[in-house]
């Protein structure tokens, strides 16, 4: 089952030509799920020609407007399409606000049921969306306005599966197969039953995607990502305006890289790059994080991540 990440903007505070607002699009299978939405989402999303129109959830970390302003022509968008199910939005309080408040003044015609799940209490991690297999959580950060990071982690996979085993105890090829990879267990005709533990081996963990932008250090970040195959972190400022950064609450590259190597993480992109960041800015940022931990790179406006299964 492929789980892909699309990076479609790296920008805060201001859009620039080759930098959109912050945004990214998660792709398990048929599930979509989009994290924030700034200004230019639609236009990366056309640019990268991905069948996005059924969004199943789109989540928001926080309400400034860098992180939001794409939302109003998302929504209006997708009415331009044959949608049954529901889309979520998904967010700390006011997010209700926000979307009420463009859908009167706008006059949006919308076709389709939107579903607005405010997280009561964003201090709190919770579950926000379970999927089949896999789910959603958010959790706290610190930043200038209420604001939640999210993860989206998948339930362990059933071990390898060895036809041999199964072949000596007798099972037959086909079906009863298919039954045992997945977790079920099979009675034999001379009345055994077999169990998916006699011819699976370890269960194997599932992926697990980070999302984390807007927020000064918390020592609790780390335990909430931890393990992720790929953390997509803020990582706005040089060291030397570590005080800057502090004042903004945001992070700085080396902040961002002491959060990954802290929580294990397989891999870190930093994004939500400041519109003063040249790309002599950026590569310093890189460098920084990179001596923390070497696993950084710098996300793109774009940019496809893939995340494997781990065997």
């Amino acid at each position: 089952m492929n789980l892909e990440l699309f990076v479609l903007g790296t920008g805060g505070m201001m859009p620039l030509p080759h930098r959109f607002l912050t945004s990214a699009l998660l792709r398990r299978e048929g599930d979509l799920f989009l994290f924030d939405c700034g200004e230019g989402t639609q236009v990366s999303l056309k640019k990268l020609n991905l069948r996005w129109k059924k969004i199943n959830a789109i989540c928001i970390s926080h309400t400034h407007a860098d992180h939001v302003t794409g939302l109003p022509g998302m929504l209006m968008l997708s009415s331009q399409v044959d949608r049954t199910e529901p889309l979520y939005l998904i967010g700390p309080p006011r997010l209700k606000e926000y979307y009420e408040v463009n859908r009167r003044a706008l006059e949006m015609f919308i076709n389709y049921e939107i579903i607005v799940q405010e997280i009561s209490n964003p201090q709190e991690p919770q579950v926000v969306y379970q999927g089949e297999g896999f789910k959603i959580r958010s959790f706290p950060l610190n930043h200038s306005r209420v604001c939640v990071g999210y993860t989206m982690e998948e339930d362990p996979r059933p071990g390898v599966f060895h036809p041999e085993k199964a072949k000596e105890l007798g099972v037959p090829v086909g079906k009863m197969f298919s039954q045992l990879q997945s977790g079920q267990n099979v009675t034999l005709a001379d009345g055994r039953i077999i169990t998916p533990g006699e011819v699976l081996g370890a269960t194997r963990p599932g992926r697990k995607f980070s999302y984390v932008t807007d927020t000064a250090p918390l020592d609790s970040i780390a335990k909430e990502v931890a393990g992720s195959d790929f953390l997509l972190c803020e990582g706005m400022f040089t060291k030397d305006l570590v005080e800057s950064a502090a004042e903004k609450k945001h992070l700085t590259s080396t902040q961002a890289a002491m959060i990954a190597k802290a929580a294990g993480v397989k891999s870190m992109g930093l994004f939500h790059y400041s519109p003063r960041n040249n790309e002599k800015d950026l590569k310093k940022l890189l460098a920084e994080a990179r001596e923390v931990f070497p696993e950084t790179f710098l996300a793109r406006d774009g940019q496809t991540v893939e995340l494997p299964n781990q065997e």
